[in-house]
């Protein structure tokens, strides 16, 4: 068995039991996500048949009803019907409203014959339903006639009602437009996991998405961009004159649309309106609104965009307030949301240092600085906002200055905790961590996922997040709720999109509906099965491996290598075998790190039973004299250096020492005195993250780790460090035969990008993977 802990706080009361039932101190368990609040379980079952009755009390509860009975028209062939009848009833689920419930609560009674749901709002009724529709068999939600299942439900009650009013899913269809036919597919999805509020980013560098019918320019040319086949943050910005055939948008039409089905599955649909920042789209159609001190065309970006990044609206420019107003004027009347969002984040300063229109703003209105400007800027549209009946939100960049009056501030940096300044101040606040609710990072061991950013995000740590840790008492009355997101940059269609999603929603709708103490990880996992089986009939493209995909550690060890193996899922073995042969159920079952000796090759995966249910895990070493050697160095992660293993890809998989911005020294204690005649270092090229060569490499030996030898001494030009694409680059040095027992290296910065880098004057890093003694 294994279980992988990372360094987030287990939430407190992870041991308490499944759920609590209303009057007795034991537990009850069933198949639900997120876990109700209270459950009581009852003997017996109730049972679907041909006669069963559907009663409900008017026709919006008979509306709500449509959906879910089609279910059972395709997959029980029944072509059920609601009806207005007495409660008198049986053989039948009968829904009734109980005002005595909260907004969004539900009371779900099942006997024998019958099925009792309470609510006090069409929202309660739904989430009741959902909750009926888990405890059915998953085959419910297949697309075909289903036979020989017995459609039936276990005795219980479930009360139950939210921790969080606001449980949002934010989609980001600027960098990458999804079609609307998904969008409704991805609000489906939502509703089946309880959540109530969708955040489409609409607005950003890479696209404009949503008509204006006053300013056709912006979907005209900002909603599309050239072509380019590399990954995100590796793409070359636009050539002016080039095709731009890569986008879309939604029409007004469109929005409509998908506000109405939205608000059809109690969800609510919130704009984002970028602003100042990530306009490069909408500056595009109109490059008079941007700063007079920039230089060039402004197009579309592809990628990252380079110092293009920095080029946002002119805060000095009226112009700019006319704009933005009519824009919000149509926004305002496509969403009925009760809020839009403005963005205000990542906003760079440099051309407003610059630009005498910005600098003349600051100084009529008596500003201290840039930073009091972007704060001026958002408040003058917060105003507007405000007049047309909506409340702003934005991100938590917006605590920088003045924050706008009534703003809901959504906390990404820190854990979210930035958030806590809005707080501080008396705003309401919504927690959307980068670490763990960004669903752009990497899900499982990076080994085995889709290239995308750094960092893991994985389905535990999005578990055990607990929003409310170390707050006072003011400010949890502030926190409105929680959020997940999905930025785009590195999703290429609408499958990827659930695949990084799922199921991973799963374990935030958890966070967000149930409270602390009725969630327990290994509780969850039957429960998630269960709801994986829904995934499979309803076709959802999700990640059915990651959960149960390996992390590894290989470790130096006074000349040897130490194998550790983990699983975030605890119910699971995990064998390997050293052979370089297929584990399979009859391999060792891990159970703690063991040592491997020069020849051998690792594989191991996880299995439940004979099943095997995770990728094979393969560990190739490469032995040489510096292999298992100690290496002191003051930087993290050193010890991987001498650990056999070549890195994959990714900078962040645990196989690399990460040097941003500086060089690093290290010395390899060979543990005795050995002679060699090379040394070859691995390093990561990325070029997308400017991750290249050190700028120089210096090998010194030592007899006796106090008096070194300087042996090697080699600079890289530009042209040497610098390359594109992603590759290991393995730099061979070959010396006088020597004799020594330790070997220092250490290596200089790579420097800051040159001119024409994607990352044209940011600093560059250094990915220093493996150590050759030879």
């Amino acid at each position: 068995m294994c279980q992988r802990f990372n360094s987030k706080k287990i939430i407190t009361g992870l041991f308490i039991a499944f759920f609590a039932l209303l009057s007795q101190n034991q537990t009850a368990q069933i198949n639900v996500v997120p876990v109700p609040r209270e459950v009581t379980m009852h003997p017996g079952v109730f049972r679907f048949d041909g006669n069963t009755r559907w009663v409900t009390e008017n026709r919006t509860q008979e509306k709500l009803l449509v959906d879910y009975l089609e279910y059972f028209r395709v997959s029980v062939n029944i072509g059920y019907r609601p009806e207005f009848g007495s409660e008198n009833v049986k053989n039948a689920v009968v829904f009734r409203t109980n005002n005595g419930l909260p907004d969004e609560g539900y009371l779900l009674d099942v006997k024998n014959d019958v099925v009792r749901l309470e609510a006090s709002s069409t929202s309660g009724f739904q989430y009741g339903m959902n909750t009926l529709m888990q405890l059915l068999p998953p085959e419910i939600y297949s697309s075909k006639w289903e036979k020989d299942i017995e459609w039936e439900v276990p005795g219980v009650t479930v009360k139950d009602y939210p921790r969080f009013s606001y449980r949002g899913f934010m989609l980001d269809v600027a960098r990458k437009f999804m079609p609307k036919e998904h969008v409704l597919k991805i609000i489906d999805y939502l509703a089946l996991h309880k959540i109530n509020y969708l955040h489409l980013h609409l607005v950003d560098d890479n696209g404009w998405r949503l008509e204006i019918k006053k300013y056709p320019e912006l979907t005209d040319v900002g909603a599309w961009r050239a072509d380019r086949y590399n990954y995100f943050s590796a793409r070359q910005n636009p050539v002016d004159g080039e095709p731009t055939s890569v986008g879309g948008y939604y029409s007004q039409r469109d929005i409509r649309d998908i506000v109405a089905y939205a608000a059809s599955k109690q969800i609510e649909v919130i704009p984002e309106i970028e602003m100042p920042a990530h306009t490069v789209s909408s500056l595009s159609a109109f490059p008079h609104l941007d700063c007079p001190v920039v230089e060039g065309s402004i197009n579309v970006l592809p990628g990252i965009g380079s110092d293009m990044s920095s080029v946002i609206y002119c805060a000095g420019n009226d112009s700019v307030f006319t704009f933005l107003e009519d824009v919000i004027d149509e926004v305002a009347e496509l969403f009925p949301s009760r809020y839009i969002h403005i963005g205000g984040d990542e906003a760079w300063k440099d051309n407003w240092e610059k630009c005498p229109l910005c600098q003349n703003r600051i100084n009529e209105e008596g500003l201290a600085d840039e930073e009091a400007l972007q704060a001026w800027f958002v408040n003058r549209m917060g105003d507007y906002i405000r007049g047309k009946g909506k409340k702003v939100m934005g991100w938590d960049e917006l605590t920088n200055g003045e924050i706008p009056e009534g703003a809901n501030i959504f906390g990404w940096r820190g854990d979210g905790r930035h958030a806590l300044k809005a707080a501080d101040q008396g705003f309401p606040f919504i927690m959307s961590p980068a670490i763990p609710f960004y669903f752009i990072r990497y899900q499982g061991p990076q080994w085995f996922e889709p290239f995308t950013y750094f960092g893991n995000n994985t389905l535990l740590d999005v578990y055990n997040y607990e929003p409310a840790d170390d707050m006072n008492p003011g400010q949890f009355e502030l926190l409105k709720g929680v959020q997940a997101c999905l930025w785009s940059e590195f999703i290429d269609d609408p499958e990827e999109a659930e695949y990084m999603i799922f199921p991973r929603l799963a374990a935030f709708s958890e966070v967000a509906w149930s409270n602390p103490g009725n969630r327990d990880w290994r509780a969850f996992l039957p429960r998630l099965d269960n709801l994986t089986s829904i995934y499979d009939h309803l076709g959802v493209n999700y990640a059915s491996k990651s959960m149960y995909n390996l992390f590894h550690t290989v470790r130096p060890l006074n000349g040897d290598l130490e194998i550790d193996l983990s699983c975030i899922r605890p119910d699971v073995d995990v064998r390997y075998t050293t052979d370089g042969s297929e584990p399979d159920a009859s391999s060792t079952i891990f159970d703690a790190p063991f040592k491997v000796k020069n020849g051998e090759i690792v594989r191991a995966a996880s299995f439940v039973g004979a099943e095997r249910k995770g990728e094979i895990l393969t560990l190739n070493l490469r032995y040489n004299k510096a292999t298992g050697a100690i290496v002191v160095s003051e930087e993290p992660n050193s010890g991987a250096l001498t650990n056999g293993l070549l890195g994959s890809e990714k900078l962040t998989d645990g196989e690399h020492v990460d040097l941003y911005n500086r060089g690093g020294e290290f010395v390899i204690d060979l543990g005795k005195t050995k002679s060699f005649s090379n040394v070859t270092l691995s390093f990561l090229n990325n070029y997308g993250r400017a991750v290249h060569l050190p700028s120089e490499i210096q090998i010194s030996v030592s007899e006796n780790g106090r008096k070194y030898r300087l042996v090697v001494d080699r600079t890289f030009s530009e042209h040497e460090r610098i390359s594109e694409g992603i590759k290991h680059e393995m730099v061979g040095l070959d010396l006088d035969q020597m004799n020594a027992r330790y070997v220092k290296i250490i290596l200089k910065a790579t420097g800051i990008m040159p001119e024409g880098h994607v990352l044209e004057n940011d600093p560059g890093r250094i990915g220093f993977d493996e150590v050759m003694v030879e």
